[in-house]
């Protein structure tokens, strides 16, 4: 018996797909026409290959529809796992053109506002009365050969003890738990704040619904966030997950890597205690950044994407 050739490879839809593109026309974005050839067709042979029925392509885009009404692509890209690919791509195109070693990058998740205030050398971020226990992160930004960068700029910005991001939850401070902090002249960074917790998709939200499908668990461990760049050098997207969080290395959004495991120390000396102007155990944070230096024909390690802004 014949296998019938798949519908995709005829020339009926062959066509079809070069007309959806606006491949017969000489106007247009020639990227975009290659990207949405390319989409289109993939899509059609799911479609084919796996029987997709009508019924079960119209809820897939009735739950597209409601994603983007509910502003949750930001979410759901990093839970299937896209936005940690997007990261080995660009670490495969850093390795080609030559560079290597460096603090590992990460996804830098959509809860990024730009302009924070700016301190210099250290700072502290928590702007709001919260109780949580006092954590202090210091460390040193460096480039080629270790050398220190000075006037690094270390942008940096997490959850408070609920999970919850300032300005997306209107009952924080504009700027609670963010801050910019210039390094200083060996490259030392320094900052206090509190013990962020890690969190999990909203439980009624469009990507815990497809996690739910898959059997798996929205949650992501305790971390904090950074853009560092410094002058003559790429800008590092990370984030540094804390040790001792039980979601470590099963985080949904695939962020934890090696480099990135930021070990937490409990202080309880009552010496120490005093001597950092607290009146209780505190924890502590020390990380290193490493940066690259800049080099031709790399890819741009700035992304583009929309932020939301400060009010």
């Amino acid at each position: 018996m014949t296998t019938p050739s798949p519908i995709t490879d005829s020339a009926e839809a062959q066509g079809l797909f070069d007309k959806v593109a606006g491949l017969s026309t000489e106007t247009g974005n020639p990227r975009m026409k290659q990207i949405v050839r390319r989409v289109v067709e993939d899509a059609c042979r799911i479609v084919e290959d796996l029987d997709v029925t009508p019924s079960e392509f119209w809820t897939a885009m009735s739950y597209l529809t409601e994603t983007g009404q509910k502003n949750e692509f930001g979410l759901l890209m990093p839970g299937l796992g896209i936005e940690h690919f997007i990261d080995l791509c660009i670490d495969a195109k850093e390795r080609a053109a030559g560079i290597e070693g460096g603090t590992p990058r990460t996804i830098e998740g959509p809860l990024y506002v730009a302009g924070a205030p700016l301190a210099k050398g250290e700072a502290r971020l928590d702007d709001d009365p919260e109780d949580g226990e006092v954590l202090i992160v210091e460390g040193q930004v460096t480039g080629e050969n270790g050398a220190p960068v000075a006037g690094a700029i270390v942008d940096v910005w997490h959850a408070n003890t609920l999970g919850n991001y300032s300005v997306f939850d209107k009952g924080q401070s504009t700027w609670n738990l963010r801050r910019r902090i210039e390094t200083d002249a060996e490259g030392r960074y320094r900052f206090r704040s509190i013990l962020p917790k890690g969190y999990g998709c909203p439980p009624q939200g469009q990507t815990q619904k497809l996690l739910d499908q898959l059997g798996r668990h929205g949650q992501r461990p305790a971390h904090i966030h950074f853009f560092v760049s410094g002058p003559g050098h790429r800008q590092l997207t990370t984030q540094i997950n804390l040790s001792d969080d039980p979601y470590l290395h099963d985080d949904f959004a695939f962020a934890t890597r090696d480099g990135l495991i930021a070990e937490v120390v409990r202080v309880t000396d009552q010496a120490a205690v005093t001597a950092a102007g607290l009146e209780g155990p505190f924890s502590t944070i020390r990380f290193d950044f490493a940066l690259n230096p800049e080099v031709a024909h790399a890819p741009d390690p700035v992304v583009v994407r929309p932020h939301a802004e400060a009010a």
